[in-house]
């Protein structure tokens, strides 16, 4: 099946309206040719059942080097050399826990998973707590809730928990802030100078062991070399700061945005406080950051949505439609902070699933529930400058540059 116009995640209407863009796609068929980044052809993956197949199935996998018997161009290699990214760093970005399969992807995400176990998040959870007053008692108006609040409060966590130190801490909202741009004298020196650092980093951690994750790995790395190379040493840091403040920090935005714009939904929570678990699952299917997955590739020939797809075929697993699909949620358009899924589970796609489920889930829920709950509380007249808000033209992403705030 084709779409009356062929997709392209880099269409700035679709960046602009996410989802009415992809809520259109998905009901023209649930499998589409379209394009990524670079214009490379893929399959668009619309309607929810088919996303959780491309993310839970072994026979689509992360890495194009998986897929054999094909020959399969990188569509993550292309977009490095877009952007600029000199391969002597890129091959610190395209070989992460989030690019492996099988057995290495096992082995590497082992090596972290037991800082996320939910026991240990709900350890850290008192010192959420305390970062998240303590950026709150600093609010004086004019307040722009992403630079003053959403990008500290999980930078903060995920450095503490990771071993980089505070004076360290803003250079990564800038490299964060850099690769989103997508410009290739901008992007480039952000990755160069960010693998810089970290293993600057690593030397100072072996030089000055402390009881953090990044000490942990470096014994991994120094003792048992065998479980990790210098390269994914390096490489396992950068994913993990990256990934553990950029998408929560947006869930943050995002999802206040939501609340404020939604005063119903608000009061209900502000009225039974006992919803705000379930209310963070539901602002994650609503609002997430993260709308395309990254590239998966099918390792074999096969049917879906009534198409045929090829082995080494890109796809690309659209999570703005699956998380708004009205074949699984009743009045998808709908913001609810009361709704719940009918099943086991989350009921939503906005933390993944399968094999690459968030590794960093739990805690992001925790400090969506503790910072959100926190400020309308604290601000019982909270409310948002303008209607009209400064988004970050990002392929497949949703993301606020700012959010100027009324304390009242």
């Amino acid at each position: 099946m084709t779409a009356s116009v062929e997709p392209n995640i880099m269409d700035p209407a679709l960046i602009a309206d996410p989802y009415g863009g992809y809520n259109r796609l998905r009901e023209e068929a649930p499998v589409l040719r379209g394009r990524t980044p670079d214009g490379s052809p893929a399959w668009y993956v619309t309607r929810q059942e088919d996303v959780r197949t491309v993310l839970g199935d072994p026979r689509f996998v992360n890495n194009a080097a998986s897929v054999q018997g094909v020959e399969v161009d990188s569509v993550r290699d292309k977009m490095f050399e877009m952007v600029g990214i000199p391969p002597e760093y890129a091959r610190f970005l395209k070989d992460t826990i989030l690019d492996s399969d099988g057995e290495r992807h096992t082995r590497l995400r082992k090596l972290v998973s037991r800082a996320f176990t939910v026991r240990r998040v709900n350890d850290l959870r008192p010192r959420v707590e305390e970062i998240t007053a303590r950026l709150l008692d600093k609010f004086v108006e004019p307040v722009d809730f992403m630079a003053d609040f959403a990008y500290p409060l999980p930078i903060t966590v995920i450095c503490e928990l990771v071993g980089v130190p505070e004076a360290d801490r803003p250079s990564w909202r800038e490299w964060g802030a850099a690769i989103t741009t997508m410009k290739p004298d901008v992007v480039g020196v952000a990755v160069r100078d960010m693998v810089t650092h970290v293993q600057d980093l690593i030397a100072r951690r072996r030089a000055e062991p402390a009881d953090d994750l990044l000490a942990a790995l470096v014994h991994v790395r120094d003792e048992e070399g065998d479980r990790l190379s210098e390269d994914e040493l390096v490489t396992m840091v950068l994913t993990l700061v990256m990934a553990g403040h950029e998408t929560t920090a947006h869930l943050l935005g995002n999802g206040l945005v939501a609340l404020l714009e939604h005063p119903d939904q608000l009061a209900l929570l502000r009225s039974d406080p006992a919803l705000w678990p379930g209310a963070v699952h539901e602002l994650m299917r609503w609002c997430s950051p993260v709308q395309v997955t990254r590239i998966r590739y099918a390792t074999q020939d096969l049917e879906m949505g009534g198409v045929a797809i090829r082995a080494g075929d890109p796809i690309q697993a659209v999570l703005v439609s699956a998380n708004h699909d009205p074949r699984e949620y009743t009045d998808p358009e709908r913001l609810d902070v009361t709704r719940r899924p009918a099943g086991r589970g989350e009921g939503h796609v906005g933390f993944g699933h399968g094999f690459h489920y968030c590794l960093g889930a739990a805690l992001a829920r925790q400090e969506g529930e503790v910072a959100l709950r926190a400020i309308v509380k604290r601000f019982p007249n909270l409310a948002l400058t303008s209607s009209e808000h400064d988004w970050l033209q990002a392929p497949g992403m949703r993301r606020l540059a700012r959010l100027p705030l009324h304390l009242g």
